[in-house]
């Protein structure tokens, strides 16, 4: 596969992104620069290594950078649990 929008990980995570950001548009307005801002750089955070991961030259950088999309996508589900607690959101 030569073009990493090819990839399902990356078209669905894709997905997420637009999912996170229309959820926390509804965010209280002081969460603006704070959850907010979190949860959306987490989010492109993890089509973004993918991409980039994808576009190295060997499979052993390809696996470091869906490493790290796989912690960003475990520091999001953290703070959709904050989210949720606080009772921003019960949605993704």
């Amino acid at each position: 596969m030569k073009n990493f929008k090819e990839l399902r990980v990356w078209q669905k995570s894709i997905k997420l992104v637009t999912q996170v950001y229309e959820i926390t548009k509804r965010f209280p307005d002081d969460e603006k620069y704070g959850l907010v801002i979190q949860m959306r750089r987490s989010a492109v955070s993890i089509p973004s290594n993918i991409a980039e991961g994808h576009m190295r030259t060997t499979n052993k950088d390809f696996k470091q950078f869906l490493s790290i999309a796989r912690g960003s996508c475990a520091e999001l589900e953290t703070q959709v649990v904050i989210a949720a607690e606080l009772g921003y959101t019960t949605e993704l």
